[in-house]
């Protein structure tokens, strides 16, 4: 029996400084439109106790329980490790390694605010999502 040759799944890292509700809306999307096709992580610089109220709501509408999804401390490990990464409003706070693949999704920052704020990021974010996916060659 040969090994398998299929390719390593990509990883993505989604960093958002304040862990106000981006980075958690962006990894629940890729989350569940790529399944285990991607591996997907979100951290930021200081660790959240909760998701944001406003943000479990508006995701909860479009199906996906973002209840428990409290980043990771963002590390440089999590950064160099990961294919893609992330930044979501705070580039400037992320390591940066010659060679890797930065995106940067400057987003209105859904901290404090109520559910009608947040649906318009939330629709954002999964379009971009959605990009992303169509970049890696993986069908929705």
């Amino acid at each position: 029996m040969t090994p398998s040759s299929a390719a390593p799944r990509p990883s993505v890292l989604f960093v958002c400084v304040h862990n106000a509700g981006r980075s958690q809306m962006g990894a629940a999307f890729l989350t569940h439109l790529a399944g285990d096709r991607v591996e997907v992580r979100s951290a930021g610089s200081v660790p959240a106790d909760a998701v944001n109220p406003a943000v479990v709501a508006a995701m909860a509408e479009v199906g996906i329980d973002v209840s428990a999804e409290t980043p990771k401390v963002l590390t440089v490990e999590a950064v160099r490790s990961s294919d893609v990464v992330i930044t979501m409003g705070c580039g400037d706070a992320c390591p940066v390694f010659p060679g890797k693949r930065y995106l940067d999704w400057q987003l209105d920052d859904p901290a404090g605010q109520g559910v009608e704020a947040v649906r318009p990021i939330r629709e954002e974010i999964e379009r971009r999502v959605r990009g992303l996916l169509a970049e890696l060659g993986i069908a929705v």
